[in-house]
């Protein structure tokens, strides 16, 4: 249930609350909207004063904490302290949940049906966001995120169950999708939805996600509970048992599973991460096994990922198809940045996956949905970083200029862009591409700085960030 506060007389209209009026230099109107349960206590108007005392408190509140979180000092320092507000703002802060995006249903393609609910917390933002945290100066948010994730996983990969991609922000496990008929949808695209169909897809990036970040904090997980360990373990041994099956990708596909490569890499990342972090797991007896399915998930990679025709690193095992996930190579220390497979997979990126923009696509390739989606933020950091890890600084800082020209007129990023009318498409604002702003600023400042592409470490970084 809502109430609106209002000094004004409004008209409605179906769902809609419309008026209009005037004002003046120096006036003010405030407006307020409250939201309660059938459960909570009934709620109350606020006068004027009222919603301007709870205002000021709100623009304190966010003050104080932006003072607190301002120790980066790279390049385009205030876009990177605005992402970190920006997550900040995406956190449910009962839970620590950070989730994809606060809306539902705006579409990837106008008038079509690529409309999902992002109001969850996603596995796989685990690593990408853990990290972006810690460069925009936000540890304790950090730790709090990574707790309510392993909290929420905890059970499953123990059950023999694969570990879900998705959380509700309090946890919750089923988020069964179903759609509002009654609801037309922004700019007619139907259906809207509420839940997220992917909920229980299989899709086995998620733990090397899960693990990047637990090799993220390691050394701020000293009290790890034996409970939490047996878990951690349990994740490495499932990447290993199931690395060479299907499954729909960081994409979420809603078609028949393939041998993403992405999945490959990530359960690759799991193994790798397991191994270093065999001491504080206490595992020295798994070693020499994760050893060897990481050469066998290795080896599976550079034999059937590479496609020689499109001269990259390909969407799926034994196809010709580019994805900007491939990007990902370098980035989790698969490959060095400078080895010529990586820098041919940026090249074919920027010459056949990437809009008359310069911003690029996930895919080109068919995924079984109507429609066709924009130019994808995050991908284009990702492209950043790529160059920026391969000592192409001059072209990383122009990828990079070129996506956060699409922030709108508060700094707020979109997951896609339309790009013949250059409209901010998808579920808005994004955390996806707040984080790809602020991992990609950052590996520019590392490598402008002389920093090798192996300092991957972003818990020794925050000595360097306060300078």
């Amino acid at each position: 249930m809502f109430l609106l506060s209002t000094p004004i007389d409004l008209e409605l209209v179906e769902s809609a609350a419309r008026t209009e009026f005037m004002l003046t230099s120096g006036q003010a109107v405030h407006f307020s909207l409250q939201h309660r349960s059938v459960l909570d206590e009934p709620l109350s108007s606020w006068s004027q004063t009222e919603i301007a005392d709870h205002s000021a408190d709100t623009v304190e509140g966010w003050q104080t904490w932006s003072q607190l979180h301002q120790n980066y000092q790279g390049p385009w320092k205030e876009l990177v302290a605005h992402s970190g507000r920006v997550l900040q703002a995406l956190t449910y802060f009962p839970t620590g949940a950070i989730v994809a995006a606060p809306t539902t249903s705006l579409p990837e393609s106008v008038g079509g049906d690529r409309n999902w609910d992002y109001r969850f917390t996603w596995v796989r933002d685990a690593s990408f966001t853990l990290e972006a945290l810690w460069v925009a100066a936000c540890p304790d948010e950090a730790l709090k995120f990574f707790n309510f994730l392993a909290e929420a996983a905890l059970t499953q990969v123990r059950k023999g169950a694969d570990l879900q991609i998705m959380f509700g922000i309090r946890g919750e496990h089923d988020l069964t999708e179903r759609t509002l008929p009654q609801m037309r949808g922004w700019r007619d695209s139907s259906p809207v939805r509420i839940g997220n169909g992917a909920w229980n897809q299989r899709q086995l990036d998620v733990y090397g996600e899960l693990m990047g970040a637990v090799f993220l904090l390691r050394q701020h997980l000293n009290d790890l509970d034996e409970v939490t360990r047996e878990f951690l373990v349990n994740i490495v041994d499932a990447a290993a048992s199931r690395w060479q099956q299907k499954d729909q990708g960081i994409w979420e596909i809603r078609g028949e599973p393939r041998h993403f490569l992405y999945s490959k890499l990530m359960c690759w990342v799991a193994l790798d991460r397991g191994i270093q972090m065999a001491e504080f797991l206490q595992t020295g007896d798994r070693v020499s096994s994760w050893k060897q399915t990481r050469e066998e998930i290795r080896e599976a990679i550079l034999s059937q990922g590479w496609s020689q025709k499109a001269g990259s690193f390909s969407q799926a095992f034994g196809t010709d198809n580019l994805d900007a996930s491939s990007l990902m190579i370098p980035i989790v220390g698969f490959l060095p940045a400078d080895d010529a497979r990586v820098l041919s997979t940026i090249e074919a990126t920027v010459a056949h996956l990437t809009d008359q923009h310069g911003l690029v696509f996930r895919y080109i390739a068919q995924d079984g949905l109507s429609g066709k989606e924009g130019s994808f933020l995050l991908c284009t950091f990702w492209l950043a970083q790529a160059q920026a890890m391969s000592g192409q600084l001059d072209r990383a800082k122009e990828t990079f200029v070129k996506a956060i020209g699409f922030a709108n007129d508060v700094g707020l990023l979109s997951e896609e862009i339309l790009p013949d009318t250059k409209e901010l498409l998808g579920n808005f604002p994004q955390a996806f591409s707040h984080i790809g702003l602020v991992n990609a600023a950052w590996a520019i400042f590392q490598r402008e700085n002389g920093a090798s592409e192996d300092e991957h470490d972003i818990t020794t970084r925050t000595s360097t960030m306060a300078q």
